[in-house]
């Protein structure tokens, strides 16, 4: 399983609110997240769709 890195103050931030909602672990927390959020895009109908919705969040420019 890959890993990946996150900033101190991020880390507490994601730990803080992975607690007050039940999550066994961060990674539970963040693996429920990107599954979410990946369901959302895959989701989508064109490959345009998908563009749109990753600059509406930010993602992309």
């Amino acid at each position: 399983m890959a890993k990946i890195k996150l900033d101190g103050g991020l880390y507490d931030r994601v730990k803080k609110v992975s607690d007050l909602a039940g999550y066994p672990s961060v990674d539970d927390f963040i693996v429920h997240l990107i599954e979410k959020e990946l369901s959302v895009l895959e989701s989508a109908d064109s490959d345009a769709e998908v563009e749109e919705r990753l600059r509406g969040l930010g993602y992309i420019e």
